[in-house]
């Protein structure tokens, strides 16, 4: 009786649990079941996959696809020089005994511009004048033989048509008095004998002196070509003697003159340049993608106090250097005044006329090479894209395809986004 009576208490003292307490406690695990689902979706979308970057809004920035006039320009920063430089070199060498300018001024043609010393060329110019005019006087002994002998020839002719004058005429005497019978035959045939030799003499004096006549011609001919040489040689050498006088070829404004008194030059040092005064090209560095599209000729316009000038391609210079290669421009019409060499001015190089196009942003995305570009898909994501870039300009690179009018491209540098397909946008 008494266990009955305490198994029944125990059974009395059991906890009865209310149905709503269940139903709460339900409630509670669903919501933190379903806040565990809640979460591990968010994680998952924000972790990025194996292709994609996570990047900051902030961090990047964006550009949108139009269809515009593409203006084909390069813009270029242009440094003033002469048009034209000519360079002064030391013909001979020797020891600078004297200045006659300075750098920086405006000389003229044959302007001196220095005076050098040199003792042994000097000395060597003596003696080679002094040679060469002993071989000039010696010429002209020579010219005088030729003289002497012509003159011999012509007076030994003159003399034998003398002599066949005079045999001649007494001849014609003698042959009177033969045919009135005064002489005999005896008498009139030693006549006709000289007449005959006198006659003999005289043409073999012609064709002795037609000859010689040619030979003195060419010994004249010989004499004066040598004579002509050792003039045009002493020429020279009195001309080495004057080099030594350094002197403008130019006018123009002396420039890089720094010669100082006591130096020495040895033939061929540069003594300095003349530059062209009020005459002026500029100089610029284009960047090596338009080198198949830059020729000379192209117009191009220069700014300067707020005032445009027309300028052109003047010559191209192709080789490349850093990236870049070099062109020089004139202008088309008076150059501005107060222009210095050194100056910087802006140029714009026109590369073709204005025309439609597809055009994007320019922008460090362009540095990957423009053909790829990540288009935005939303405001939270971007995928990169193939595309095709045409011409480009400071402020526009014209689409050829891969885009179209409307879309927007990140125009940040892509080269930290090189690996990835996709950028989620935070």
């Amino acid at each position: 009786m008494t266990e009955t009576l305490a198994g029944t208490g125990a059974a009395m003292d059991r906890r009865i649990e209310r149905p709503h307490a269940k139903r709460r406690k339900r409630i509670v695990r669903g919501a933190i079941l379903l806040a565990i689902v809640v979460v591990g979706v968010v994680l998952w979308l924000l972790m990025p996959g194996a292709n994609a970057l996570t990047v900051d809004a902030a961090a990047i920035r964006t550009g949108e696809v139009t269809r515009a006039p593409f203006r084909d320009f390069v813009p270029l920063r242009a440094e003033v020089a002469p048009l034209r430089t000519v360079f002064v070199t030391a013909i001979s060498g020797g020891q600078v005994a004297e200045i006659a300018t300075s750098d920086g001024v405006m000389v003229a043609a044959g302007t001196p511009l220095a005076r050098l010393s040199n003792p042994s060329l000097e000395l060597d110019v003596a003696s080679r004048s002094a040679d060469i005019a002993g071989q000039l006087s010696a010429i002209s002994g020579q010219r005088l033989s030729v003289q002497t002998a012509r003159q011999t020839s012509g007076r030994d002719v003159a003399d034998a048509r003398n002599a066949l004058s005079k045999a001649q005429t007494l001849l014609a005497q003698k042959q009177v008095l033969f045919e009135k019978g005064i002489i005999t035959r005896a008498a009139i045939d030693p006549v006709r004998q000289d007449v005959t030799f006198q006659t003999a003499r005289v043409a073999a004096l012609d064709t002795g002196m037609a000859q010689a006549g040619a030979t003195l011609a060419d010994q004249s001919a010989g004499i004066a070509a040598t004579a002509r040489q050792l003039r045009e040689s002493l020429a020279m050498v009195r001309a080495s003697l004057s080099a030594l006088v350094l002197r403008a070829p130019v006018a123009g404004r002396l420039t890089a003159f720094t010669l100082q008194p006591g130096q020495t030059l040895k033939s061929g040092d540069p003594v300095g340049q003349i530059d062209s005064e009020g005459q002026w090209k500029l100089t610029a560095d284009v960047d090596q993608y338009y080198l198949g599209r830059v020729r000379t000729g192209l117009a191009a316009t220069a700014d300067l106090d707020g005032r445009s000038y027309p300028m052109a391609v003047l010559k191209v210079l192709p080789q490349v250097t850093e990236g870049r290669f070099r062109i020089e421009l004139a202008f088309r019409g008076a150059a501005p005044t107060g222009l210095n060499r050194g100056q910087t001015l802006d140029v714009r190089l026109v590369l073709g006329a204005d025309r439609p196009a597809v055009v994007a942003p320019s922008g460090g995305w362009l540095d990957a090479g423009g053909t790829t570009a990540f288009v935005l898909d939303g405001d939270a994501r971007a995928v990169r894209r193939a595309i095709v870039t045409g011409r480009r300009n400071p402020d526009q690179v014209e689409i050829v395809s891969g885009l179209a009018p409307g879309e927007r491209i990140v125009t940040t540098a892509l080269n930290t986004y090189a690996p990835f397909q996709t950028l989620l946008i935070r």
